[in-house]
C-alpha cells in the first residue's frame, strides 16, 4: 500500500535561520485499488526557543509557554518516522519552506507548485482557499473537526492531504514530483505594467526585458523564458 505522508511545519519566525520549528504536523494518504484515503492528523510540539515573532504568533497563536518542556524539532527524527513507516512520498503545501528545515530520503510533492498547473483558474492557490473552492465544487469532503483550528501544523497538513487526493484524479504522484523539481508555472504575469495578464498576452520585449534583469525572481525569469520558447515553436 503506497503512503505519501503530508507534512506541514509552524515555526517561530517567518524564516531562518531566526525561524525555528516548533510545531510539525503530518497526515497519511493511504492507496490501494479502490483509490486513495485520507488519515487523521497528527501533531507534536517541539521546544528548544526562546521566543515566538509576533507576526508568526499571530498565525499559528502558539505561545513561548505552550512549548516549555518540548524536546526541540530534529529533522532525524521525523526522517526515521518516514522510512520506519515505510512512506514512499513526502508532500507539503509550498514545500520548498519545508525543505529548509528538513530534508527527507523520498521523492517530494509540492501541492502548490501542482495547483498551479492543473488548476490554473483557481481564485487562489493558497493552501485553505483551494479547500474551500474544491469543496464548493464537490470535488474533496474534510471532516471540519480535523480541519481546525487553522494555520495550525496538524489541521493544515489534514487539509492538504484532500488537496493532494484531488489531484492524483487530474494526473500521477511521479508527475508531480517531476513538477516540484522545476519553478512555479504561474498562470499569468505578476510584475509591471502587464501584472494580471496571462503570458501569452505580455509582449515579447517585455519577457526579453525580464530575462536581462539580475535581480528578476529566478521562477519570473523561467516562466518569461517558457512563453519565449512556446512562441518560438509555435
Amino acid at each position: 500500500m503506497p503512503i505519501v505522508r503530508v507534512i506541514d511545519f509552524e515555526t517561530s519566525a517567518q524564516e531562518p535561520p531566526e525561524a525555528k520549528v516548533i510545531e510539525v504536523g503530518y497526515c497519511d494518504l493511504l492507496g490501494d485499488f479502490a483509490g486513495w484515503t485520507v488519515g487523521e492528523p497528527a501533531s507534536y510540539l517541539c521546544g528548544g526557543v526562546e521566543s515566538i515573532d509576533p507576526g508568526a504568533r499571530a498565525a499559528h497563536h502558539i505561545s513561548p509557554a505552550d512549548i516549555v518542556g518540548c524536546d526541540p524539532f530534529d529533522p532525524r527524527h521525523l526522517r526515521a518516522m518516514t522510512e520506519e513507516d515505510g512512506v514512499s512520498v513526502v508532500a507539503a503545501h509550498n514545500a520548498d519552506f519545508e525543505l529548509k528545515f528538513f530534508t527527507p530520503s523520498v521523492p517530494v510533492i509540492c501541492t502548490y507548485k501542482c495547483a498551479l498547473r492543473i488548476w490554473p483558474h483557481a481564485p487562489s492557490h493558497s493552501n485553505g482557499a483551494l479547500r474551500y473552492w474544491l469543496e464548493d465544487g464537490g470535488l474533496i469532503a474534510p471532516a471540519h473537526e480535523f480541519a481546525q483550528p487553522a494555520h495550525r501544523a496538524g489541521p493544515d497538513a489534514y487539509v492538504t492531504a484532500w488537496l493532494l487526493k484531488a489531484m492524483l484524479v487530474a494526473t500521477t504522484a511521479k508527475q508531480m514530483v517531476a513538477w516540484t523539481r522545476e519553478p512555479r508555472l504561474l498562470p499569468k504575469c505578476t510584475i509591471g505594467k502587464f501584472r494580471g495578464r496571462p503570458w501569452a498576452e505580455v509582449e515579447g520585449g517585455f519577457l526579453q526585458w525580464m530575462l536581462n534583469q539580475r535581480d528578476m525572481e529566478a521562477d519570473l525569469k523561467w516562466n518569461a523564458e517558457q512563453e519565449l520558447q512556446r512562441r518560438r515553436v509555435a
